[in-house]
């Protein structure tokens, strides 16, 4: 298997096209001088293409992943109609999801044979919308609204259009902050990180009645952590054992063991990382967790050992400024 890592640096403008060796080293292959600040980046689930959100002229901009070295080559953009904070794409490859937390909405943009051609849909009145998550059934749409403290749930109809689920949305305490989510791989919990009060939800959603359930909420913050919580990250292993979450505020990461059964989770420990972590992400074997420092301008890779998933660090790099977003290719 060959993997290639992309890290997006917003203050440079920059994409860095990395190959993952078999040990955990990186060898640079490629930097991208991007046509704006280039923040959220997914890899579309063909794996031909990388697509990322620029700004600030709104659009997501596609390039062409080359087979031998992943080298990115620009082919084709779509105009956005709000600034991206995240994008992801359903699992046919067949739309682009952006959320937009200035604007406070989510768009849906078709593809077609890779490339974006043209928003298909756009649902406003999402105060602070951070991401946007399609269910692993490719049927339901999770949206978090930061700032109205919920997510919102929609179903993707066949042609783009969002339509909102009945129960409309599930909800997360007060002044906690719905930001990011990953599911499990057996498609029965997903689990929710929330920025501002540093906490992680699992959700259960095995319910026939089409019912969403909160069994289980853990404070990810070190215990004696006085300071102010700024969660940001999360991502969970390809064999669902384990779960990593980040803080900016502490620069940590913070390691979780799953339940067999992706019910409960379990703090195994807290890992200090690259200055103000704000993406970070975990390869396709599960053996290396990558974390880009925003302030440090570095990016760490770790190797996720043993039983407990924890956390030992293989090296680091620099990268360009204000780095922000880390995606994994395997070809």
């Amino acid at each position: 298997m060959k993997q290639t890592v992309y890290t997006a640096s917003p203050e440079s403008q920059q994409i860095h096209v990395w190959r993952l060796e078999h040990d955990g080293a990186l060898t640079l292959v490629q930097v991208v001088d991007a046509p704006g600040q280039v923040q959220p980046m997914v890899i579309s689930p063909d794996k031909r293409f990388l697509y990322v959100g620029v700004r600030p002229e709104f659009r997501v901009v596609a390039y062409r992943i080359a087979p031998d070295d992943g080298a990115l080559t620009p082919v084709g953009e779509s105009a956005l109609p709000g600034s991206p904070s995240f994008i992801s794409t359903d699992h046919k490859g067949e739309f682009v999801f952006s959320s937009s937390y200035n604007q406070a909405c989510v768009s849906v943009t078709r593809l077609e044979d890779g490339l974006p051609v043209g928003l298909v849909d756009v649902v406003e009145g999402l105060d602070g919308c951070h991401s946007a998550n399609i269910s692993p059934d490719n049927r339901t749409l999770w949206v978090p609204a930061l700032l109205q403290d919920r997510i919102c749930l929609f179903t993707l109809s066949d042609n783009g259009k969002l339509v909102a689920q009945s129960p409309a949305e599930v909800t997360t305490p007060e002044g906690a902050g719905p930001r990011h989510m990953v599911f499990h791989p057996n498609g029965q919990y997903a689990y929710s990180v929330n920025e501002l009060s540093s906490t992680v939800n699992v959700w259960e959603l095995r319910d026939p009645r089409g019912n969403i359930e909160c069994v289980q909420t853990l404070d990810m913050m070190p215990p004696d952590f006085t300071g102010t919580r700024w969660a940001a990250d999360i991502h969970i292993t390809p064999d669902g054992r384990h779960l990593y979450a980040c803080d900016r505020t502490s620069s940590t990461i913070t390691i979780f063991t799953i339940s067999e059964d992706g019910s409960v989770l379990e703090i195994q420990g807290f890992q200090p990382t690259e200055t103000q972590p704000r993406g970070f992400n975990i390869d396709h074997t599960g053996k290396f967790l990558l974390a880009v420092g925003q302030k440090s301008h570095h990016l760490a890779v770790y190797e996720i050992a043993g039983e407990q998933g924890l956390l030992r660090e293989k090296g680091r790099y620099a990268v360009g400024q204000g780095p922000m977003w880390v995606v994994v290719n395997a070809q």
